[in-house]
């Protein structure tokens, strides 16, 4: 039975290169782009699941330039794990060339999700000036009831179909983060959950320490209308997400997550959260094993680049590599200078809190 089933499989193969080749057409072996994904690598933590997404993205159906199949071909060949489409409910300059209603942009980035098993996560952006600013409604389910000439009763509309609200780019257009009377009583009533640290090409700095003082969530996103690779060079790095700590990998697991408040602001090599999450990340991510009595080698099992400093020394551990170093005392204490729990707060570790 077994060399039945390899004769059958090797027919099969040879069958479909027969296909490949002939006097009229030859045909090259299926590597296209579009078929190919760059996974990232960033370990788990705390028993969940390390996912990577991006909640702030737009479509031709608002003010994007592609379409929104597109979008989510894009995520999944760069190795995200969920995106949000999150299209403009007042701003919509396409609207002469492409006349559908609000929630069609999602439903085709949804199909396309399902054919390739990628999470496609329904949301809108209420679009209005400061104070109020712009707010992504996610996770909600019509998207046409949330336009309406109130804002504060659409958000009351997506706080009624389970909305996760994020405060999007806190610092635009003014190049000034302030918190505003209505955000404060938008916080305390419950109906904003998260907010954007850092946003397509800036971080806000001053929004650094809101998830601790204000209970939000952290969040990074690309806000892309164009494509990530005309935006971000990603063969240097990673584009911007937000890394969440889900205990599945599904829609529902993303958004308990994110109400849990466990997020963390991944962009330009930096991230910003709860020192907690921060703490766990590092420790997962560097591995060191002792091979002498003075040198350790430490691996960096992660896709993100770290550096530490202690006693007037820098340490550098690129992503995915192996270094060697002098193994130090259990009372040092590393200062992770590209994990922030606030605005100038790095993220303090002990030696022994990697048990070489």
């Amino acid at each position: 039975m077994k060399k039945l089933a390899l004769f059958l499989l090797l027919g099969c193969a040879f069958s479909v290169q027969a296909q490949l080749r002939n006097d009229d057409v030859h045909k090259l072996p299926e590597m296209r782009r579009n078929l190919t994904r760059t996974p990232i690598r960033i370990p788990d933590v705390n028993g969940y699941q390390t996912l990577k997404c991006d909640f702030h993205t737009h479509t031709v159906f608002s003010d994007g330039n592609v379409w929104p199949n597109m979008r989510v071909q894009e995520a999944w060949q760069e190795g995200l794990d969920a995106i949000a489409i999150t299209d403009h409910i007042e701003y919509l300059p396409h609207k002469d060339q492409i006349k559908s209603d609000l929630n069609e942009s999602y439903k085709i980035a949804k199909k396309e999700g399902d054919d390739i098993g990628f999470i496609v996560i329904k949301g809108s952006e209420i679009t209005r000036s400061k104070p109020l600013g712009h707010l992504n409604a996610l996770f909600i389910q019509d998207s046409e009831k949330l336009n309406v000439d109130d804002p504060l009763q659409a958000i009351d509309e997506a706080v009624n179909q389970g909305a996760f609200i994020m405060w999007n780019h806190p610092g635009w257009p003014d190049n000034k983060s302030t918190m505003y009377p209505v955000h404060e009583e938008l916080i305390n009533a419950g109906k904003i959950n998260g907010y954007e640290v850092f946003n397509h090409m800036e971080s806000y700095p001053l929004t650094f320490d809101w998830y601790s003082d204000k209970n939000l969530a952290p969040m990074a996103n690309t806000d892309i209308h164009g494509l990530t690779a005309n935006d971000y060079f990603l063969n240097d790095g990673l584009r911007p997400m937000t890394l969440v700590f889900a205990d599945n990998k599904s829609e529902k697991g993303i958004r308990d997550a994110l109400f849990a408040g466990r997020s963390l602001a991944l962009f330009n090599n930096t991230l910003v959260g709860n020192p907690d999450l921060l703490t766990a990340l590092v420790k997962a991510s560097l591995q060191v094993v002792p091979v002498t009595d003075k040198k350790s080698e430490v691996t960096n099992l992660s896709d993100i680049p770290f550096t530490l400093t202690a006693n007037g020394e820098m340490y550098i551990f690129p992503a995915g590599k192996t270094v060697r170093i002098s193994t130090p005392e259990p009372d040092t204490q590393f200062v992770v200078e590209n994990c922030l729990t606030g605005k100038d707060k790095p993220l303090q570790i002990m030696a022994t809190a990697f048990n070489y």
